[in-house]
């Protein structure tokens, strides 16, 4: 079958989701992933949403 949905809540987003992580610092990569660190909302990509659940980027997520 197709998968003709696929995407399409991404894509009403601007520039389609994509934009700045702010954990590890790539550009033009989708940051569609709401985390809360110390009270602060971040949104972060993918890679790093799954860093952060396995205890990783500690440093990173301080210097936010």
């Amino acid at each position: 079958m197709s998968k003709a949905h696929r995407g399409k809540g991404v894509r009403e987003l601007v520039k389609s989701g994509r934009g700045v992580c702010p954990l590890c610092k790539r550009t033009a990569i989708k940051v569609v992933f709401e985390q809360e660190f110390d009270g602060k909302k971040a949104v972060i990509c993918k890679q790093c949403k799954s860093a952060v659940a396995k205890g990783k980027m500690k440093e990173a997520i301080a210097a936010l």
